[in-house]
C-alpha cells in the first residue's frame, strides 16, 4: 500500500537553485526523509530527474496526484511546480536527484542534429514524464552510479542517461494536457507575489482586480498574462490550489468533509466533489477513507 504525504508548507513559489562548484549538474543523493526548506509546492527553471528506490511517498506534480510504492523514475521539466517525493524508505532505500539547465552544456548545444531526440524529451517533460518498469530496471541504476562520478566522467554518464531516456517508449505524461509556466526570466518576482497571494487568500473569494493590482497590471492584462504563463486561468489555478489544500486537510484530520469544503475556499459543496473528484480521481469520501488504511499499515 502506499503511503500519504503530510503536507506542512502549502506555499508554490519560484526556487532559485545554486549549481554545485565545478559542476553544470546538481547530483544528490538522499537515503532518509529530508526537511527541506523549499516550499510544498515549487518550481524552478532548471529540469530535475528523480530516482527512488525502495521508498514511499507522492507524487504531486502540476495537476497530477498519486502515490508510489517502492520505487519510481520521473523527470519534472522546466518551471512545472512539484512537491517533493520520497517519505518512508525501507532497507537500503534511497532516492537520486539530479538538476540540470536546458543548455547546461552551453546556449546552442542543445539545437545541434545529435540531440534532436533529448530536445524531444525536454519538451515533454514540461507535462511530467513517470517513466515504466522496463526503463526504470535499465536506467535507474546508472542514476543511482552518478554520485560516484565527477568532472567529465559524470557529464558522459548523465548524457547517457539522457540518451537512454529519450529512446525509451516506456513512459507517461503525468499533465496530457500541460502545466509548467512559461515565465520569462524578468517575470520570475511577478509570478512569485501572485502565487503567495493565493496561498494567503485562497480560502475567501480573489477578485480579478484586487490579484491584477498586486502586480500592477488591468484586468485584461492580467488575465492574458496568467493565461500564456500557465495554460490555466487563474480561477483555474486557485481551485487547483484549494484542491491541493482540501487533500491536506481530509488526510491529517476528521474535520467533516463539508467543513473542509468551505475551509478550502469553496462556498458550494457539489461544484468542490466534482472538481475534487477530476482532480485525484476520487470522491473527497474515497480519498479520505483510502489515506485511513495507509495510517492503519504505517
Amino acid at each position: 500500500m502506499h503511503k500519504v504525504f503530510t503536507m506542512k508548507n502549502i506555499k508554490p513559489t519560484f526556487k532559485k537553485l545554486n549549481p554545485e562548484f565545478g559542476s553544470s549538474i546538481r547530483v544528490k543523493k538522499h537515503n532518509n526523509k529530508v526537511e527541506s526548506d523549499l516550499p510544498f509546492w515549487h518550481f524552478h527553471p532548471e529540469l530535475e530527474l528523480i530516482y527512488v528506490n525502495k521508498a514511499k511517498g507522492k507524487r504531486h506534480i502540476g495537476s497530477h496526484l498519486s502515490y508510489f510504492n517502492n520505487s519510481q523514475l520521473i523527470l519534472i521539466g522546466s518551471n512545472l511546480p512539484h512537491s517533493g517525493f520520497a517519505d518512508r524508505f525501507t532497507t537500503n532505500g534511497s532516492e537520486i536527484v539530479v538538476q540540470f539547465k536546458e543548455d547546461f552544456l552551453g546556449e546552442n548545444f542543445i539545437n545541434i542534429p545529435e540531440m534532436h531526440l533529448v530536445k524531444g524529451l525536454f519538451a515533454k517533460a514540461k507535462k511530467g514524464i513517470l517513466f515504466n518498469v522496463d526503463a526504470k530496471k535499465e536506467i535507474g541504476p546508472k542514476i543511482e552510479s552518478l554520485v560516484n562520478y565527477e568532472g567529465m566522467n559524470r557529464l558522459i554518464h548523465f548524457l547517457e542517461i539522457l540518451k537512454d531516456l529519450a529512446e525509451t517508449k516506456n513512459y507517461s505524461l503525468l499533465n496530457v494536457d500541460g502545466f509548467a509556466f512559461e515565465i520569462e526570466p524578468q517575470d520570475n518576482k511577478k509570478i512569485d507575489i501572485i502565487f503567495s497571494f493565493v496561498s494567503n487568500n485562497f480560502n475567501r473569494s480573489i477578485p480579478l482586480d484586487e490579484i491584477a493590482e498586486k502586480v500592477s497590471m488591468t484586468v485584461p492584462a492580467f488575465c492574458r498574462y496568467f493565461k500564456k504563463s500557465t495554460s490555466k486561468t487563474f480561477t483555474q489555478f486557485v481551485n487547483e490550489f484549494r484542491i491541493v489544500h482540501a487533500t491536506k486537510l481530509l488526510s491529517e484530520n476528521q474535520t467533516s468533509i463539508t467543513e473542509i469544503c468551505f475551509e478550502s475556499g469553496f462556498n458550494n459543496f457539489s461544484h468542490f466533489n466534482k472538481l475534487f473528484k477530476k482532480f485525484t480521481g476520487r470522491s473527497p469520501l474515497k480519498y479520505r477513507n483510502e489515506m485511513k488504511q495507509l495510517v492503519v499499515q504505517k
